[in-house]
């Protein structure tokens, strides 16, 4: 094969993908706000992750997700969040939440074809905002068996998503 010739499978496959990738986020009609930040190869017990939310129609109501990305080195069977809410008025919601991330044979759960899943976990349904301003502070309570003090970096947690969608 010539060299013109490979080069023209290339550009071919990379508009395929780009194609591929433009339908599938144009057919998530529910995404109002998904966003993701990285913690690097572990999610330090100090670090808080952080997302300001767009203005939200107040006539309607939302479902909020996290969308958590964790490989194999992620050696807990749940993850433990504490999540505040900051809202308009200066009202600050924090909630301590705890979700399974593996069965019981340790395989992770969530979505993904590699070892790396992201598992999609919900936070509230049907939430209505009032007008004004909206963060979200989120930050990993993970300990281990017998012991007071967090785990220091909780190696596997790669990346905190956070996400909104719209309730047809």
């Amino acid at each position: 094969m010539s060299l013109k010739n490979s080069f023209l499978y290339f550009l071919a496959a990379l508009a395929l993908c780009f194609a591929s990738s433009l339908l599938l986020v144009s057919c998530d009609k529910k995404r109002v706000f998904d966003e993701y930040h990285a913690v690097g190869k572990g999610w330090n017990k100090d670090t808080i992750v952080r997302f300001d939310l767009p203005k939200l129609d107040p006539a309607k109501a939302y479902n909020l997700f996290f969308n958590i990305r964790d490989n194999n080195d992620y050696a807990f069977n749940n993850l433990f969040l504490i999540v505040s809410m900051e809202q308009p008025g200066k009202v600050t919601l924090v909630d301590t939440l705890e979700y399974q991330m593996a069965n019981p044979d340790g395989t992770l759960l969530g979505q993904g074809f590699t070892d790396i899943k992201e598992s999609k976990l919900v936070y509230k349904e049907r939430m209505k905002f009032k007008p004004g301003p909206y963060k979200v502070h989120i930050r990993q309570a993970v300990r281990q068996t017998g012991k007071v003090t967090g785990v220091e970096k909780l190696e596997g947690i790669t990346e905190v998503g956070f996400r909104i969608e719209k309730i047809d």
